[in-house]
């Protein structure tokens, strides 16, 4: 039999037996399926094969008596494990679900494995279980402290999560040195005296200096970040600048004073604006970085950015999606060169309505690379310094600011949700140590370039939908109204009464923003809400965007940075020219998923980063007061947010001997047995820095004397 033919076989049988165990919905010995399915004693070795195939895939389960039936048939459920650091896990499944799983019911299963999990009971906080199986272990790479006891190295994995040290024999050292942060990978799963061995893949360095935890988390999370010699070998057949027969077919509008407005470090340039006045109201031109145009699809370029998903941006580091000749130089609108561009044109009234759109590739020259700052300095400040240097853009920034307030305005008429909660950014001194973190700042520069952007992205789905192209969706499903009504109890305590609609719309999230403004739990609240949310993610199937308002939207408009983004020029341009689509949608669900959780990947980095950052930069401000709120509270203690740097901490019971402290039945207050004095979500404090955990990354507090 050929390996075509066995393919053929073995996709049929697996078509055949899962059939077969839908039908009679019940569980089957192998003999039965043998005898049931006609399967020939020569052909019995195939169908054994096929069926440990299936279960390591968890398309089946094995029950005692070597039976086997579909996990649909008994609530199993595969998905991807969590573990809390207090022992305990969540598994998320693929349908959505989430199951809870007692420490003692996880088995040898790890954080990030890909599981088998059985639902075993159903309680009011919802399904609980156990792992069955580990189908597929996902974390290659443990993150530890390499330290000597006697005569023998171990490592003591940094996570809590990971219940055990791993034992590294001196051939695997591989010149790592002693206390160092470092990579391990185990090479056999238990050694004589119980412990794993393992091998030193990586000395990241000393544990106190931040670019060893910068590396240990591009390693924990796993982040591809070595190009590979077919990927340089390509980058060596590109030019250093755009080429005269690139610019054939395309629309020469380098005289258009186009400029890319971004943060002081930034320097990948992927999107370039324009704006003026015309009888009927406006003209925008978006030009985006024509990033397909070198990138081709199915190159080793092209496979490297959609394994990497999305750049990740650390405070001190770029992975960047696309390498730096393309990410900061060729595809990148630096100010007085020419580049290749896809370039969005609308036309709209005065009121901000769309008249008419039209895409097209050009050749643009960005006359202006701005920051943030110098635009509002120039058009909130009216700085006259900034003005003048800048004077012959000052009016199209001023018709650009007029289009962008009455195009956020009609957004939000819409029901579009703005949480405009604050975020942190760490400062970097030139000596590579933190020097600050601060609220990061919003201005109306940053909303001039969110509403071009928004609009961009909304008419491009538009024109695809329109004509049947399948793409990849940006979508955010409308959210659940029974996790909205959790959060009941916590706004209750707030002081806030909710009547519920019988459909949950944005303008109904909008009114609840809107009644918290310049309330004092107004950051909480609006936390709260967002995280009551579904995450946004990519599909190759439409059902709008709620966060949004929109009923079609997608990415288009950091095609340097984001790979959904690329999948939209190219579709695109294919589009333009009645050309075949350049995805079916089956490939794009398996992208869809794939590209979301690079996503997720990304960002669960970055906030992995900024903890260690933060935790180094409070680690000189032991004793020292700060104010709070706080935001969750447990059986041990109670989280605070700090107002002044928007860092996380905890205080915990063992640090208030004043009483007993006993947590009510809805979890959200402590409440002092003999005082009766009472620490609830929302509730303000002052507190003093006691420790900081740098190998955990805790934050312990405890509370100024006459805090209430």
């Amino acid at each position: 039999m050929s390996f075509k033919e066995k393919n053929k076989f073995f996709k049929n049988l697996e078509e055949a037996i899962t059939s077969l165990l839908k039908k009679h919905q019940k569980p089957l010995f192998l003999r039965e399926i043998y005898h049931l399915l006609n399967i020939p004693s020569k052909k019995r070795n195939m169908v054994r094969s096929l069926i440990k195939n299936l279960l390591n895939r968890g398309k089946l389960i094995q029950l005692k008596k070597r039976k086997y039936g579909l996990p649909s048939h008994f609530s199993v459920f595969k998905g991807k494990l969590r573990v809390h650091h207090n022992g305990f896990g969540f598994v998320e499944t693929e349908d959505e679900k989430t199951i809870f799983i007692p420490s003692r019911k996880l088995k040898h299963a790890l954080n990030g494995d890909i599981v088998l999990v059985r639902i075993e009971k159903i309680t009011s906080k919802g399904p609980e279980g156990s792992i069955l199986k580990v189908l597929e272990r996902k974390r290659k790479n443990i993150i530890g402290y390499l330290v000597k006891r006697k005569k023998l190295f171990f490592v003591e994995p940094e996570d809590p999560r990971f219940p055990f040290e791993i034992y590294i024999p001196k051939k695997q050292l591989n010149k790592a040195k002693k206390n160092h942060l470092v990579v391990t990978k185990i090479i056999q799963q238990r050694s004589e005296s119980g412990f794993p061995i393992g091998e030193i893949i990586k000395d990241l360095g000393d544990p106190y200096e931040l670019t060893s935890h910068v590396w240990a988390v591009v390693y924990n999370y796993e982040l591809p970040h070595i190009w590979n010699s077919k990927v340089e070998k390509e980058l060596e057949k590109l030019p250093e600048k755009i080429q005269e027969k690139d610019k054939k077919g395309r629309i020469d509008l380098t005289n258009i004073p186009f400029v890319t407005i971004d943060g002081e470090n930034a320097k990948d340039f992927d999107d370039a604006i324009c704006v003026k006045k015309t009888k009927d109201g406006y003209k925008l031109w978006v030009a985006i970085a024509d990033v397909s145009h070198y990138v081709l699809k199915n190159s080793s370029l092209d496979k490297e950015a959609y394994l990497r998903g999305t750049s990740v941006y650390f405070p001190n580091l770029v992975i960047p999606m696309c390498p730096e000749k393309l990410s900061n130089n060729l595809c990148s609108l630096n100010p007085m060169v020419e580049r290749l561009a896809m370039v969005v044109e609308i036309d709209f009234t005065k009121n901000g309505e769309i008249i008419k759109n039209s895409f097209y590739p050009a050749v643009i020259k960005s006359h202006a690379r701005l920051t943030y700052t110098e635009v509002k300095k120039m058009i909130v400040d009216k700085d006259k310094e900034i003005i003048k240097k800048y004077r012959t853009i000052y009016p199209m920034l001023e018709t650009s600011t007029e289009l962008s307030l009455i195009l956020r305005a009609e957004r939000l008429k819409r029901g579009s949700l703005d949480f405009d909660l604050p975020e942190p950014e760490v400062i970097i001194n030139m000596k590579g140590q933190i020097e600050n973190i601060i609220k990061r700042e919003r201005n109306l520069a940053h909303m001039l370039i969110e509403e071009f952007m928004i609009v961009a992205n909304e008419v491009v789905a538009s024109y695809l939908n329109k004509k049947g192209y399948p793409f990849l969706y940006r979508i955010h499903e409308n959210p659940d109204l029974n996790k909205l009504k959790q959060l009941e109890e916590i706004f209750s305590v707030l002081g806030i009464q909710i009547e519920y609609p019988k459909i949950i719309t944005p303008h109904f999230f909008q009114q609840l923003i809107e009644k918290s403004s310049g309330k004092p739990y107004y950051y909480l609240f609006n936390s709260l809400l967002l995280r009551s949310l579904k995450q946004a993610k990519y599909s190759p199937e439409n059902v709008g965007h709620f966060g949004l308002a929109s009923s079609c939207y997608c990415h288009f408009t950091s095609p340097i940075r984001r790979y959904p983004d690329l999948i939209v020029h190219r579709t695109l341009k294919c589009a333009l020219n009645n050309k075949k689509p350049p995805y079916t949608e089956k490939e794009l669900e398996i992208m869809g998923k794939f590209l979301s959780e690079r996503e997720r990947i990304a960002e669960e980095a970055e906030r992995e980063v900024l903890k260690r950052f933060q935790a180094f930069f409070m680690k000189d401000k032991v004793g020292e007061v700060f104010h709070g709120i706080i935001t969750g509270v447990t059986a041990f203690g109670f989280f605070i947010d700090l107002e002044e740097y928007l860092i996380t901490g905890v205080v915990k019971l063992i640090d208030i001997p004043d009483d007993y402290y006993i947590l009510d039945e809805k979890g959200i207050s402590l409440i002092g047995k003999k005082t009766g004095k009472v620490f609830k979500i929302g509730q303000k404090v002052r507190v003093k820095l006691k420790e900081v955990d740098l190998r955990r990354f805790h934050l312990n507090f405890v509370l100024e004397k006459n805090s209430k």
